[in-house]
């Protein structure tokens, strides 16, 4: 009779994170700044019809590298979530930290009972009536939770990016300053060497804390342009 196969717990979680962060790298990163009329989203990403930055409620977005496929489940997961909660109490109750705390749930409890991890890593963000009041949750594979404060990287060459970003990042920046910064980032090479993306390669949203309840807002390629060129973007758009 052969002898069962025998893996310690510790290498078992080893291997399942080093799986998951392995996933997470190959994916493009994504940029979340706070900026002094709200949260900006960005990311290298040429499809129209796969967003990786997503509405979930009045005043929060979802951004995500990874699998899309286990991403958008979650998103889906999330909105449906938030539209049962504030359809059952009210609106207010629906808040970034709870839908963070909900998510953290399933992915630790994938990752610890399921023969494999989800491969993404999750940013929640809700933006406040003042910019000391925005949230922005980073969510990891294990369900580990981290309340961050500024901005984020995710995916890709994350702490080479970080730095860049730290380093560019002051309070106060206005929409063209942190979208010219985020695209600046996004086009750090390995190297270190800058890479031109053009406005239709980008998937920027934001929420705005002056729009009237859904502060949601996509930035297409136009409002891309002018901003990156300096003037103010079409509200339309």
């Amino acid at each position: 009779m052969s002898m069962p196969f025998y893996v310690s717990p510790e290498q078992l979680m080893k291997d399942r994170a080093d799986y998951a962060r392995k996933g997470i790298a190959r994916g493009r990163s994504v940029v979340v700044l706070a900026y002094a009329d709200g949260i900006a989203f960005a990311t290298e990403n040429p499809s129209r019809a796969l967003h990786k930055i997503s509405e979930i409620y009045d005043r929060i977005a979802f951004a995500a590298v990874g699998k899309y496929n286990e991403f958008e489940n979650l998103r889906v997961a999330g909105v449906r979530y938030a539209d049962l909660r504030g359809y059952s109490y009210d609106r207010s109750d629906v808040n970034a930290r709870g839908l963070a705390n909900a998510y953290a749930q399933t992915l630790g409890t994938v990752f610890t009972t399921e023969s494999k991890p989800l491969e993404v890593e999750l940013v929640v963000a809700e933006v406040g009536a003042t910019p000391e009041a925005d949230q922005i949750y980073r969510l990891s594979y294990d369900g580990s939770v981290a309340d961050e404060r500024d901005h984020v990287v995710m995916g890709g060459q994350a702490e080479v990016l970080a730095d860049r970003l730290s380093a560019g990042w002051q309070p106060g920046l206005d929409l063209a300053g942190v979208v010219r910064l985020a695209v600046d980032v996004l086009g750090t090479q390995a190297e270190g060497d800058p890479r031109p993306l053009d406005p239709g390669q980008l998937e920027v949203a934001v929420l705005d804390r002056h729009r009237p309840r859904r502060a949601f807002r996509r930035l297409g390629a136009p409002a891309l342009a002018e901003l990156l060129e300096g003037s103010p973007p079409d509200e339309r758009v």
